[in-house]
């Protein structure tokens, strides 16, 4: 399967710069991935779709204030990371820009008290850095580092609390779990109140989620690997309602590969670790029936992965409609679900 059969057109000024407000008034494609039929809601209309006993499974990640801004030591020469994944006491993979310039035994000053030293390079283009500071790490981010937007949206947020879900609790992610962020604490009252059950698992989205395909063959992409955690009291909600045929509604395209990594066998299991699947049209689903989830990038793995879910051509048409419709697309953008 090809790159560029994922591909569509879409006009600059329907990526979204700014969240609905209030967030549940975003416009939401109501879709039927067996027929492709498509229906036009807002999100607050979601709970009319949701069935008694239906369990939905949020990702609870926390977007951290990733991005810091610094020096190379001793040239003074500006550079820019990312934090992606600790992988060590204190040591963290990164994106660096520029990244020529970081080679191993670079030395990064980033404020008085946090400073970082790169130790090598990824497989991914990124590099490793051991960190070194004075006081409590998590408090010298919050306080010097940027919440991560992605790069297509160029507007400043009035809030950074725009670019969190109103159920984050668990810290670790370089970019929102964006399908969640349309959702208000009154739109999960209601959503409980038809007997559904509302689960949180936990994916730290980062390298995986949003590095683009570059392999013309998708089947040659590699995930990079990202950080999960399932509680054993979400594992068997979730297998509960498999055994009782009811339907497991997943939240997100990060709580899909949570759900269907942990459920190789078709069941949950609870834990903690890294996944680097990959779902593309041909893939099972063992666990997930149906889908929240936002608009995505073109040639992205998200639009292959609900791709998987329907059929690629009938995907591809329902984004079309989209575009005819004026939907907003992307992080902060409309929804879809798939069902």
């Amino acid at each position: 399967m090809k790159l560029s059969d994922f591909s569509y057109e879409l006009p600059q000024e329907l990526i979204a710069q700014h969240p609905a407000e209030p967030r549940d008034a975003a416009r939401l494609m109501v879709y039927d991935r067996r027929s492709g039929a498509v229906a036009h809601e807002h999100f607050y209309d979601l709970a009319d779709h949701i069935r008694a006993g239906d369990v939905l499974v949020f990702n609870d990640s926390k977007v951290i204030p990733a991005r810091l801004r610094g020096n190379r030591v001793p040239t003074g020469g500006k550079v820019e990371i990312l934090l992606l994944t600790p992988v060590g006491t204190d040591t963290w993979e990164v994106l660096v820009k520029p990244g020529k310039k970081a080679l191993p035994g670079t030395v990064l000053q980033f404020s008085e008290d946090l400073g970082g030293t790169v130790l090598a390079h990824t497989d991914f283009g990124g590099r490793v850095i051991k960190f070194s500071y004075k006081g409590v790490f998590d408090d010298i981010i919050d306080r010097i580092g940027e919440m991560p937007l992605p790069p297509y949206i160029h507007e400043k947020m009035n809030d950074p609390n725009e670019y969190q879900t109103v159920y984050a609790r668990e810290k670790g992610s370089a970019a929102a779990p964006t399908a969640g962020l349309h959702f208000t604490d009154k739109l999960l009252a209601k959503i409980r109140e038809k007997g559904a059950e509302t689960v949180f698992v936990t994916l730290h989205v980062g390298l995986g989620t949003f590095r683009p395909v570059t392999e013309e063959n998708i089947e040659a992409h590699k995930m990079h690997s990202e950080l999960f955690s399932i509680t054993p009291a979400a594992a068997a909600a979730v297998n509960r309602a498999k055994d009782e045929g009811r339907r497991v509604i997943a939240v997100g395209t990060t709580s899909v590969r949570t759900l269907e990594s942990a459920g190789a066998g078709g069941r949950v299991k609870a834990g903690a670790g890294r996944t680097d699947i990959f779902i593309y049209p041909g893939y099972t689903f063992r666990i997930v029936d149906a889908l929240v989830t936002n608009f995505h990038l073109p040639e992205s793995t998200l639009l292959m992965l609900i791709s998987a879910m329907s059929e690629r051509k009938k995907i591809l048409r329902a984004y079309e409609i989209a575009v005819e419709e004026k939907y907003r697309f992307f992080s902060f953008g409309d929804a879809m679900f798939i069902h």
